[in-house]
């Protein structure tokens, strides 16, 4: 079956004027085959979101799903033929932006202010390594020259926001190392990115060599200039925004993703980090004062899921099944060259001069999660004209499946077996409540884990902020309003109501609880 809608060869979809387009599609497209778009389409999301829930029980990130369901409608499964790496590489950097505009409008700068240096450090100084060490494994191990050793490791060296977000909404982590990694996968798509282009370039039959150091040069100045240019868009954007905000809160979201975006565009037409410039002008417009935060936040959310199952349904649907064999040996030696090697050593290089502890290193180093990046970056050496590269999607889509499968269902156990758990966990929750917004009061969700000292303790006994309550206990099944007198219990979802200016003092106050249990002093911590 070949469907006649952006699913032609590399040559491109069908024009409309009506010539052939490569993959045995002809003629214009017309309503008809618009009505097939729309039903395979909306198929694929339904069966997306549906699929969400066995992520969820089985620990998995949602991304393998999404690569399944790609390879089940590919030339293997119901015989969708796509194979052209030029669209999935546009397309790809599309939803790349898109998912970290969701991710620096989600991320709170309380969360990550501590984090932000060593995140920067592992996001360029750890790639560096990171890419050396895989580099002289695949040389001595697999035998490949020096220049592809150097690409590959490039390749696989940047962790997927995507994947990371997915995994830190399950596992309860504390703020500094949950914001490191939300962080570094922010912030390490971009130097990959330069990194990958400019190694593909070289080895393109009309490339010209540049010096390491003249490279690395180029990269720190495209970044420099990609960072200034976020926050400046993203300050300006804010003030923009504020002047022009209406009651309407679905356009005032509209404004702010596409504030985050322009960016993007901005910093790629003045030659500096396009990936860069979105994710800290989405950073700076989700920490603002800006109304309609709710919506916002609902709005970025939807978005950054639906550009992580396009993206990923779109990669699956470039896979071949038929070439996964020849390289599964090669994807595992670079996988675990990456898992065992390469990200430890790079953890180290970059976290030992903050005083990282070593149970958080070694937790960082089993946390850096492969995933649409390294698979979207293997299409940029055949873009570029790389020769006899043509394998390396494959090598990347098994060593990104394989080794999710080990790292991901794993991650709690290590973060338990480390000591580095939290003892509760709590969840940012989009309530679409106009009376909230007005008041200026936020929605908390409240996690109480097996190791937290808010079981046993009674309501009244939190002795939280003036202004702030909890509203509800969510309990084995069921739910009540709490009385001053009921004891908490491990398992209990709590949501607390709480004023957005006494929020953090909220936060710190039943961090010390958990840790402490009833006696807790009322203490800055």
């Amino acid at each position: 079956m070949t469907l006649p809608w952006a699913l032609a060869g590399s040559a491109g979809v069908p024009g409309t004027d009506g010539a052939p387009g490569a993959g045995g599609a002809s003629g214009p497209f017309t309503a008809d085959d618009l009505s097939l778009a729309l039903l395979v389409g909306s198929v694929v999301l339904v069966v997306a979101v549906a699929a969400v829930r066995l992520s969820v029980r089985s620990g998995l990130p949602s991304l393998l799903i999404y690569l399944g369901i790609g390879l089940a409608l590919g030339e293997s499964g119901l015989g969708i033929r796509y194979d052209s790496q030029e669209l999935t590489q546009v397309l790809g950097y599309a939803a790349l932006v898109l998912i970290l505009v969701e991710g620096g409008i989600s991320t709170q700068w309380a969360g990550i202010r501590r984090s932000v240096a060593p995140a920067a450090v592992l996001a360029t100084v750890g790639v560096a390594v990171s890419v050396v060490v895989v580099a002289v494994v695949a040389r001595l191990v697999l035998g490949w020259s020096w220049e592809v050793s150097l690409l590959i490791g490039a390749v696989v060296a940047s962790t997927d926001a995507a994947a990371v977000f997915s995994v830190l909404r399950r596992v309860p982590l504390p703020r500094r190392i949950s914001g490191m990694l939300e962080a570094e996968s922010g912030f390490n798509d971009a130097p990959t990115v330069l990194l990958v282009t400019a190694l593909a370039s070289q080895l393109a039959p009309d490339g010209e060599g540049e010096p390491w150091w003249q490279v690395g040069i180029v990269a720190g100045l495209e970044l420099a200039g990609g960072a200034l240019v976020g926050l400046a868009v993203g300050w300006l954007g804010a003030r923009l925004l504020r002047a022009v905000a209406t009651t309407s809160s679905a356009l005032f979201a509209i404004g702010v993703l596409s504030m985050a975006v322009l960016a993007y565009g901005a910093a790629d037409l003045l030659h500096t980090s396009g990936f860069i410039a979105c994710y800290l002008a989405a950073l700076v417009l989700g920490n603002v004062s800006l109304p309609h935060r709710p919506s916002v936040m609902g709005f970025a959310t939807a978005i950054g899921w639906l550009a992580q199952i396009g993206l990923f349904v779109l990669l699956g649907l470039l896979a071949s099944p038929s070439g996964f064999a020849a390289q599964l040996v090669p994807a595992l030696v670079v996988g675990a060259a990456v898992l065992l090697l390469g990200r430890p050593l790079s953890v180290i290089a970059s976290c030992t001069p903050f005083r990282i502890p070593w149970r958080t290193q070694a937790f960082l180093s089993w946390a850096g999660l492969r995933g649409a990046v390294p698979i979207v970056l293997a299409t940029v050496p055949v873009t570029a004209g790389t020769p006899g590269v043509e394998w390396m999607f494959d090598l990347v889509f098994v060593l990104v499946v394989v080794f999710t499968l080990i790292q991901a269902p794993t991650l709690p156990w290590v973060a338990r077996a480390l000591k580095v758990d939290a003892a509760h966990h709590r969840v940012d929750l989009a309530v679409e409540a106009t009376p909230l917004t007005e008041l200026g009061a936020e929605l908390l969700e409240i996690d109480i884990g097996a190791a937290s000292r808010l079981a046993g303790v009674r309501v009244f006994e939190l002795r939280l902020p003036r202004g702030a309550n909890v509203a509800l206990v969510v309990r084995g099944g069921g739910s009540f309003v709490p009385r001053d007198v009921d004891v908490l219990r491990h398992g209990d979802q709590l949501l607390v109501v709480a004023p957005s200016a006494v929020r953090p003092a909220v936060e710190r106050r039943l961090y010390q609880v958990s840790r402490g249990g009833r006696l807790a002093e009322w203490t800055a911590d």
